[in-house]
C-alpha cells in the first residue's frame, strides 16, 4: 500500500478539455468537502486549446449547484504524469493515449473514470459534444459524479 500523502492531486482527461474533463474537476471539488485534493483537467488534443468549457457543460454544472471550474483548456504536459497522484481517463482511448505519452518516470496512476464504479468497469464516459443536447450533457454529468462516488473514498483511505 502506497504512503499516505499531505494530498492527492487528481487529473482529469479527456480530448479536448472543454466538456468532460472539467466537469469531472468541479464534480469532485464539489464532493471533497474538506478532503486536502487537488482537482485539475486536460485534454489529449491540442483541437480547443484555450477555449473556455462547453457552455451546455458550464450549463448542467450550475443546473446541479456545482460551481463550473474557471480554466481555458490545456494539453496534457509531462509533468501531469510527474506531478499527479492520479489521471483519470473518460475513455479507453484517452488511457492509451496517457500510456503512450507517459514519460520513464511517471508517477501518476493511470484509472479510467467508470474503474471506480464495479458494475460499470470497462465502460466509457461518452463525449456529449457531438450529441450536443442537454441531455447528454445530464447523462455525462451523472456517469462522472457516479464514477466519483467511487473515487472518493479511495482518495480518503489514501489520505489517511
Amino acid at each position: 500500500m502506497a504512503e499516505a500523502r499531505p494530498q492527492q492531486r487528481v487529473v482529469f482527461v479527456c480530448t479536448g478539455n472543454i466538456c468532460r474533463s472539467p466537469m469531472a474537476e468541479a464534480i469532485l471539488r464539489h464532493h471533497a468537502g474538506d478532503l486536502p485534493v487537488v482537482a485539475d483537467s486536460c485534454g489529449v488534443s491540442a483541437e480547443e486549446f484555450g477555449n473556455p468549457p462547453h457552455p451546455l457543460a458550464v450549463a448542467e454544472l450550475r443546473r446541479r449547484g456545482v460551481e463550473p471550474p474557471n480554466r481555458r483548456a490545456r494539453q496534457v504536459r509531462t509533468g501531469d504524469f510527474r506531478d499527479s497522484d492520479w489521471l483519470v481517463p473518460m475513455t479507453q482511448g484517452h488511457e492509451r493515449a496517457l500510456r503512450r505519452l507517459a514519460p520513464a518516470d511517471a508517477r501518476a496512476e493511470i484509472v479510467p473514470m467508470l474503474a471506480f464504479v464495479p458494475e460499470l468497469r470497462g465502460a466509457e464516459v461518452p463525449d456529449p459534444w457531438y450529441a450536443g443536447t442537454r441531455e447528454a450533457y445530464r447523462e455525462t454529468f451523472e456517469l462522472i459524479e457516479r464514477g466519483m462516488l467511487g473515487l472518493l473514498p479511495v482518495l480518503r483511505e489514501r489520505l489517511g
